[in-house]
């Protein structure tokens, strides 16, 4: 069979900033599946990376008190300036969820991530973290320390060791069309969210944990 490869005949992709100059990027669609499904999670006293637009997008008005945590100091919109490996300044036992999406690539100890985020949850507490699988890398002020790809496997491997076994629930997004789209900067404006939703686990785009902290801890 001959392949028409057609305008992906390139060695340049169409996007180098994984799709959001043109539109919603693919691991973003997925991240806000997984957060949709576990909206329920996400209440009380919630921790984000970075900002609170998933907190507030899926947490609404059952999150009672909302923090920020940002490695550098400068985001006025961060409540806690620390990292989560030393951990400084985070108190234990705070929070009833933690959102940490596409953040555990560039951290270099990701288990010293993993053993903080429990510390700082409730017990009975929850963490919805997301991890890359197949993607490009980022070409912007975390590409210096973007350390890490993940599989279903490394990451229930790893979240396990830190919240147990029957903690830690773990899926995956992707397709081989996805796979492709992401890597080339392709948008979900581009395709068909049918397209994209087709679950293939031999090209796992995105990694989704769901970690509880046992009420028992």
């Amino acid at each position: 069979m001959q392949i028409d490869f057609g305008g992906l005949r390139r060695t340049e992709p169409i996007s180098r900033h994984f799709g959001y100059d043109r539109g919603l990027p693919v691991d973003r669609h997925y991240i806000k599946q997984f957060l949709r499904r576990y909206q329920k999670d996400i209440t009380g006293r919630a921790l984000e990376i970075g900002d609170d637009s998933y907190t507030r997008q899926f947490g609404g008005d059952k999150v009672t008190m909302r923090d920020i945590l940002h490695v550098h100091e400068g985001n006025p919109k961060a409540t806690i300036i620390s990292d989560l490996c030393s951990s400084e300044g985070i108190p234990s036992d705070a929070f009833d969820c933690a959102i940490v999406t596409q953040t555990l690539q560039c951290i270099f100890e990701p288990f010293t991530a993993l053993r903080t985020l429990h510390r700082i949850l409730k017990p009975g507490g929850v963490l919805l973290a997301t991890v890359p699988g197949i993607t490009p890398l980022s070409v912007d002020e975390w590409s210096t320390i973007w350390y890490w790809s993940f599989t279903r496997a490394s990451a229930r491997r790893m979240c396990a060791s830190v919240f147990g076994e029957k903690g830690v629930r773990v899926a995956a997004y992707g397709n081989v069309f996805a796979a492709t789209c992401f890597l080339e900067g392709i948008a979900v404006e581009d395709v068909t969210t049918a397209e994209l939703d087709v679950r293939d686990p031999g090209y796992d785009v995105l990694i989704t944990i769901h970690a509880q902290k046992s009420c028992d801890t």
